[in-house]
């Protein structure tokens, strides 16, 4: 896992220089359709990256975008509308029936389907129209890590092809600089805090919480640590009756307009007792992890999970457990 994240910036700097013109034309086909609706079709990990692309679609280009509950198609036969939809597929191995379904039935009603997919040759990129490689190369540890790191990039690009917008084009330039910079920064205070713990909370807000996701699902995956994920806009509903002496919360204040109230929060919570861990950029006084941050704000998500992921391998073997192949589970997740 550890030597695997660590390569996420070589396997980024790669996809970056493939299938350029591939993705300048997908880009171009997106901006003449007038799509009615766009839904993502993932699980796990890829969900949490599609949640990311969601964001930059809905914050950049004005299009909402739903992620579709697989089973509509797979279980229930639900009589979908798919003319003028965009339907987009993230996954590792494009080989799970969930994933692979609904993007043939979206396909063969006329949608335009895209999968990023880091298997060229998988049934995922064979039912898509556009296959868009993620080029991570082959994955061992069972924990997703440059996986995801592509898939993200993979998602700001098409992103910026399909608004051409060049300041995030220029960003995702100087992302694998970026990403090298996170892979040393220091989260061993994280390490003392979480090695004993039975429990967290991990927050973000906006375009930081498919990182919140995506960290609670690694810290149940390679650490055996319960973890939630909460919006910090909804941590004070139910969430709050749980915060007690010692609670620990990892906190990702990344830039933009979320990031104050995110870190007023950090500091509620430590007036509450809450054992706290803002992760934040080096302008932010009250941090207790330093946050790298990308070329512009909304990459910043990916720079944050590519610290995070260091630290979790790290972390694992504090508690006794290899973060390679986690207790019952395996690399290929088959459902339908």
């Amino acid at each position: 896992m550890l030597e695997e994240a660590r390569s996420a910036a070589a396997c980024v700097a790669l996809q970056l220089s493939q299938d350029v013109e591939r993705y300048a034309e997908l880009g171009a086909r997106l901006r003449a359709a007038s799509f009615n609706n766009v839904v993502t079709v993932a699980r796990g990990s890829s969900d949490h990256a599609s949640n990311y692309f969601a964001y930059l679609t809905m914050a950049r280009l004005g299009r909402l975008v739903t992620s579709l509950p697989m089973s509509l198609v797979t279980l229930y036969d639900a009589p979908l509308q798919t003319q003028g939809t965009l339907a987009l597929s993230i996954s590792q191995s494009g080989q799970s029936p969930d994933v692979v379904e609904p993007i043939r039935y979206f396909r063969d009603g006329g949608a335009t389907t895209v999968a990023l997919v880091n298997d060229i040759d998988s049934p995922l990129a064979q039912a898509a129209e556009w296959a868009m490689p993620l080029h991570a190369g082959k994955e061992k540890s069972v924990a997703a890590t440059k996986s995801f790191i592509t898939s993200l990039s993979a998602g700001a690009r098409l992103v910026a092809e399909w608004q051409g917008d060049e300041e995030l084009k220029a960003g995702l330039r100087a992302l694998p600089d970026a990403l090298e910079n996170a892979a040393r920064a220091d989260w061993s205070k994280a390490i003392d805090i979480l090695a004993p713990a039975r429990n967290i909370m991990v927050v973000g807000r906006g375009i930081s919480f498919p990182v919140a996701l995506e960290s609670a699902l690694k810290f149940k995956e390679t650490s055996a640590l319960q973890a939630e994920a909460f919006s910090g806009a909804e941590i004070k509903h139910g969430p709050m009756a749980l915060i007690e002496d010692g609670y620990p919360l990892l906190i990702f204040a990344t830039r933009g307009p979320a990031q104050a109230g995110l870190v007023a929060l950090a500091e509620e919570m430590r007036g509450r007792g809450a054992r706290v861990l803002l992760a934040a950029p080096q302008d932010v006084a009250s941090r207790d992890l330093d946050l790298p941050v990308a070329a512009t704000p909304d990459l910043d998500p990916i720079v944050a999970i590519q610290a995070f992921y260091v630290m979790a391998a790290h972390l694992s073997k504090a508690r006794g457990m290899n973060p390679d192949q986690p207790r019952h589970l395996s690399k290929v997740t088959k459902t339908n």
